[in-house]
């Protein structure tokens, strides 16, 4: 068992508004993501969950609680962990070529145009946009466009990658392709992601674990649920596999009904273990979960115990 690359230790955010009143968007949190895994965040509006991106990324603060990357307290942005964003964040008078370079530039301020070069053509490969190196954004479809973002954030080589809702502007096919090629991508660089959406089968194909939070104020993480599906899961199959309609109708469940009526005074109930659910699992059964295969010399991390 390796240690978790992100610790979450109770934190908390709270805003005041022009009135003096003070609002607890969420409180208490805790939860970790191993090296490797693909975690998603699922909740209603209002709960915090791009205030908690932002706090991982650096670009915000809580008003409680802390964050670790590895064994360092997070307290500002860092080439360590990479965001992509709802939009694509390009910057418009550079191409495709030049926007993951100047990315790759300011990690290796050292290194010369052919080293960028050759590295930014990696990732672009990588992304499929092979033969639009010279392309501007505005010559690109919604998709492309997200891709270059893909690729932008990977070249830098993160530890940790994280996305607020990446695919919710694009249309159903397209986001259907790039779902699975962040499969794909995930599966070769073995990326750790932490990434937010509303679409429940959009977590249950990308993510090994899927953190439910309660509505807001005061917004609480109710469980962590276990995907027991094989991670070589496509959209074409997914509903094929036995555990899928029982995982997707306990999230559906959950944010309709539970996540309004989640009773966080429970005795039953500790913001510091949330429990882990395996709505898959028939009562009594064991199923080895896959891990993902780390770099070689280093341990497997187990998802679940």
């Amino acid at each position: 068992m390796s240690k978790p690359l992100i610790r979450i230790e109770g934190i908390s955010k709270q805003f005041t508004g022009r009135d003096g009143a003070v609002t607890t968007v969420f409180e208490d949190l805790h939860f970790s993501v191993n090296p490797g895994e693909f975690v998603c965040l699922i909740g209603h509006s209002g709960c915090g969950k791009t205030t908690i991106l932002n706090v991982l990324s650096g670009l915000d603060q809580t008003s409680s609680g802390y964050v670790f990357v590895g064994d360092r307290e997070v307290n500002g942005p860092s080439l360590d962990r990479a965001v992509i964003f709802q939009s694509h964040a390009l910057m418009p008078w550079l191409t495709v070529m030049g926007n993951i370079a100047f990315a790759v530039s300011s990690r290796w301020p050292e290194w010369n145009k052919e080293k960028i070069r050759a590295h930014c053509q990696q990732y672009i490969d990588l992304v499929n946009l092979t033969g639009s190196e010279k392309k501007r954004p505005s010559e690109l479809s919604g998709g492309m466009k997200q891709r270059v973002g893909i690729a932008r954030a990977l070249s830098i080589q993160p530890k940790m990658l994280l996305m607020d809702e990446p695919f919710s502007a694009l249309d159903a096919l397209t986001r259907g392709v790039l779902q699975e090629e962040v499969l794909r991508i995930c599966a070769e660089t073995r990326q750790t992601v932490f990434m937010i959406t509303h679409d429940v089968d959009e977590a249950i194909l990308l993510a090994d674990k899927i953190v439910l939070m309660t509505n807001g104020p005061h917004a609480k993480i109710a469980e962590i649920v276990v995907n027991t599906m094989p991670r070589s899961r496509t959209r074409h199959d997914l509903h094929k596999h036995p555990h899928y309609y029982r995982i997707r109708n306990h999230l559906i469940d959950f944010l309709v009904d539970r996540s309004k009526a989640f009773a966080s005074d429970s005795p039953d109930y500790d913001p510091r273990h949330p429990p882990l659910v395996t709505p898959g699992l028939d009562p009594g059964e064991v199923v080895a979960a896959e891990t993902p295969k780390p770099p070689p010399g280093k341990p497997l991390v187990a998802v679940v115990k």
